[in-house]
């Protein structure tokens, strides 16, 4: 009974932790959707449905002023915003036709019958919602747990690297670099970024023993496209507790630091498209990715968060069929042609891009199992 317990409690504590992401995405998904709804409504268009979850309905409730149906689902993932005129109850295409053309408008509440930029506000409030929610989270884990600051104690250690050949372990904390003391850990990988094919003589505390260990850093990428020299390992970061005005301040820096990356990684899928999509995780990689930073705690964790709403923002304005991107390149085009895309062409091509789209999201997810089947991990 002992060992079946002992088998059981780790797949309990995976279960918990698959079920926290799964609750943290969907109030993501929720709040993108909601972006959509109150831009919605500030226009004029009527929401016929607002959803959390999906499948069929657990509870429901009318408001008997909007006439909107606010349901909760059997399946508590994700969300969705049914507005009139894009909520699949009736011919797209048609109303399209009967809205977008010349003649007078008698549905005014539909969201076909809105100018193009009302409706392109309309497609780019989720997005505009996530990047919102991220600065909030960040603020959050900055204000409430502390700033993360790179430290000098040593963190994990890549294989077959400089630092590891010389004997270096995790936990150690290094005091010094060629006999002068270490100020900060900013400081102590800026000399290390800054040393290419220069022997460092580190000083380091195991404990109470002090130790002296050469490394010679090599050439290496810092993540952002930049030769440097390292060395081999990953800093321990410490949060350390800042006032307020610090942390909004430092979360805008890493707000645009994380879209900055992402951007460019996603440019490298055109550069090298099959080192970079290695990188890529799915639904399943974020998931196991999740369950390290709960481990790391709440600040950890809201930091996360923010990172995934960010990237779900990012992704939801590529401009790919089906996606609110995708949506709001038609509406572009609409407006510098002076009229709107033939339904059937436009539904055509968001079709497409649905497939495309589930084909990825399968190619990714398989990649993620294979990996984590490998051995590898995920990132």
């Amino acid at each position: 009974m002992i060992t079946l317990l002992a088998f059981a409690l780790p797949s309990l504590a995976a279960i918990g932790k698959v079920l926290v992401f799964l609750v943290m995405l969907s109030i993501l998904v929720v709040l993108h959707e909601y972006g959509h709804f109150i831009i919605a409504r500030r226009n004029g268009v009527r929401v016929n449905d607002f959803a959390l979850g999906m499948g069929p309905t657990l509870l429901k409730w009318t408001s008997p002023r909007s006439g909107t149906n606010y349901l909760i689902n059997w399946f508590p993932v994700g969300g969705y915003c049914a507005m009139k005129g894009e909520d699949g109850k009736t011919n797209e295409a048609e109303q399209q036709r009967r809205f977008r053309g010349v003649g007078v408008v008698h549905d005014q509440d539909n969201f076909q019958a809105k100018t193009p930029l009302a409706r392109l506000a309309i497609v780019v409030a989720g997005p505009i919602a996530n990047f919102i929610i991220a600065i909030v989270l960040l603020v959050t884990s900055y204000a409430g747990f502390g700033v993360p600051r790179t430290s000098t104690t040593i963190g994990a250690l890549i294989a077959d690297k400089p630092a590891i050949r010389a004997g270096v372990h995790t936990g150690d904390r290094i005091v010094a670099v060629n006999g002068a003391p270490v100020q900060s850990g900013e400081a102590l990988v800026k000399t290390i970024h800054g040393s290419v094919g220069v022997p460092l003589r580190l000083d380091v505390l195991r404990g109470e023993a002090r130790l002296t260990f050469t490394v010679t850093p090599q050439i290496g990428d810092d993540g952002n496209g930049s030769k440097v020299g390292l060395i081999g390992f990953h800093p321990v970061s410490i949060p350390q507790r800042v006032p307020l005005n610090d942390a909004v301040a430092q979360s805008f820096t890493d707000f645009g630091n994380i879209v900055g990356s992402t951007l460019s990684a996603l440019g490298g899928l055109f550069v090298h498209p099959a080192a970079t999509a290695a990188g890529f995780s799915g639904p399943v990689g974020m998931a196991r990715a999740s369950g390290e930073f709960q481990d790391a705690g709440w600040g950890a964790y809201f930091s996360f968060a923010a990172l995934l709403s960010i990237s779900l923002g990012i992704f939801n304005l590529l401009p790919i069929p089906a996606l609110d991107g995708g949506r709001g390149v038609f509406i572009l085009f609409e407006m510098l042609r002076g009229k709107p895309v033939d339904p059937e062409k436009e539904a055509l091509v968001h079709v497409g891009g649905f497939a495309l789209l589930i084909a990825l999201m399968l190619f990714v997810s398989f990649h993620d199992v294979a990996k984590i089947v490998a051995g590898k991990g995920v990132f």
